[in-house]
């Protein structure tokens, strides 16, 4: 069954969930904003409880369940710490009724709900993820991975399957395209992907020749050398704005005029 959720907001978009007694969902440290009293929160190493017994097989037990949940739980970390992300999560479940816990991206944005059925998952890049229902798994994947370990772009990528509510974020207006639409393939500032479904080939490539003029526009236009292919037929979800674009912007604002600061004229002081 769904979780009762609904996204607000325009410019700054936050998800509220709505949890009955026992319901729990996991999210990404930084993401909370606010819950009620009766929601408990608890800071774990791992996404969620130990998975369940193939069908036929035994329950492991004892030691043997202890040390296969510490395995376990220090791979999640090791992929974690390679992507740069916090290696816990913060789980948050209703306690004696139904309550309410709310989240939010880093920057102002879309948010979009994705509805896993267990038939295929969803990959984003590793910003992306808000929170997501406790049945929905989350893994760390590699693609791209000579382009991608050259640039520095397209490496680490986050990966949920499972069933149920997965929540993710992006920095300006959401963009939704099929590249079956477009003669199949799509090639797309890695800075601008968000989230592409499992039908979806990701891979990073340079762009022409490494040459002076290549080089060049690289040094002094801010274009980068590689950009992602996305292949297929399915949902690719586009940023209209990059992290690192709002960043320089930000950056090169700082100190531009000493007379009136990074507000402008109207908050600034002006020297006498």
């Amino acid at each position: 069954m769904t979780l009762a959720h609904k996204i607000q907001g325009e410019s700054m978009q936050m998800v509220v969930f709505q949890l009955d007694e026992g319901q729990r969902v996991y999210a990404e440290a930084g993401k909370f904003l606010w819950k009620t009293t009766n929601v408990g929160v608890e800071t774990r190493l791992s996404k969620g409880e130990p998975d369940a017994p193939a069908a036929g097989q035994p329950a492991a037990s004892g030691t043997s369940a202890l040390l296969n949940k510490a395995v376990k739980t220090s791979l999640e970390m090791g992929k974690r710490h390679l992507a740069g992300e916090s290696v816990a999560f913060q789980h948050f479940t209703a306690q004696g009724g139904s309550g309410l816990v709310a989240f939010a991206g880093t920057l102002p944005g879309s948010m979009r709900a994705i509805e896993l059925d267990g038939s295929g998952g969803w990959t984003a890049e590793k910003d992306a993820f808000v929170c997501a229902e406790s049945t929905v798994d989350f893994d760390i994947v590699f693609q791209g991975w000579k382009s991608g370990r050259k640039s520095g772009e397209g490496f680490v990528l986050e990966k949920f399957t499972g069933v149920g509510t997965l929540v993710i974020a992006g920095a300006g207006n959401f963009i939704e395209l099929n590249p079956a639409k477009y003669g199949g393939t799509i090639e797309v500032d890695t800075g601008c992907v968000v989230a592409f479904e499992d039908s979806i080939a990701y891979e990073v490539k340079r762009v022409g020749a490494l040459n002076s003029q290549a080089v060049m526009a690289a040094m002094f236009a801010g274009q980068g050398l590689s950009v992602a292919t996305l292949s297929g037929d399915g949902t690719v979800i586009l940023q209209s704005m990059t992290y690192d674009g709002m960043a320089n912007a930000l950056f090169a604002r700082v100190g531009q005029n000493d007379n009136t600061g990074i507000t402008g004229g109207l908050f600034g002081t002006s020297k006498g």
